[in-house]
């Protein structure tokens, strides 16, 4: 579908929704969130995955250490992206019953920087940041990025490393089948006895 801030999906027609790779570039992903979850059925499942908030460290740290030296500011260079914990929560503000965040850190590696931010491009991961700036990258600049670069986060075999921290969200829509958390204190056994050992009562 069309990569716009109103999500073209039936309200409760769907079995599964499935967001893939787009969410950190929504301007409202809260609102993405509950439309997704009012597209389901009762009992439905979300499934997204999106870029988390350590994607790049490498090349936000050089990129940084560079532009100080090199003009004595700092722009912003590379898109922020949400950490995980806040990233599960937004499926607990959305509505989204059972919800579950989890990640995987991929480590990729590429000739230099140079060939790293070409990929980038050609993913459509550019910084779309209203306070970036729009001149392009000085051939000193990348110069200056590439070896700073290869000192710091070498690969091996003259290659540089770059982490791309992908988050997966699942999240189901509400329904009465799904499992509900027990009464505080409406346990029918204790977990000692479960466990086969004594229970010890902490000090007031």
């Amino acid at each position: 579908m069309a990569d716009d801030d109103t999500l073209d999906l039936e309200v409760g027609m769907h079995d599964l929704v499935v967001h893939g790779l787009s969410l950190h570039w929504a301007n409202d992903p809260v609102g993405q969130l509950i439309q997704a979850k009012r597209a389901l059925k009762p009992d439905g499942l979300f499934m997204g995955v999106m870029f988390g908030g350590q994607t790049l460290a490498e090349l936000r740290a050089v990129l940084a250490e560079v532009e100080i030296e090199t003009t004595g500011g700092l722009s912003p260079r590379i898109l922020p992206m949400g950490e995980i914990r806040d990233l599960g929560a937004l499926l607990q503000r959305a509505g989204f019953a059972l919800p579950v965040a989890d990640s995987d850190l991929r480590k990729v590696t590429y000739p230099d920087a140079t060939a790293l931010i070409r990929d980038l491009r050609l993913m459509g991961e550019r910084n779309a940041l209203e306070q970036r700036l729009n001149q392009p990258l000085s051939r000193r600049f990348l110069n200056a990025v590439n070896t700073r670069y290869a000192r710091h986060f070498p690969a091996g075999d003259g290659r540089i490393t770059a982490s791309f921290d992908l988050v997966f969200l699942t999240g189901w829509a509400p329904d009465d089948s799904q499992p509900k958390p027990l009464r505080p204190g409406s346990a029918a056994a204790r977990l000692a006895d479960a466990l086969g050992t004594d229970e010890t009562k902490l000090p007031d």
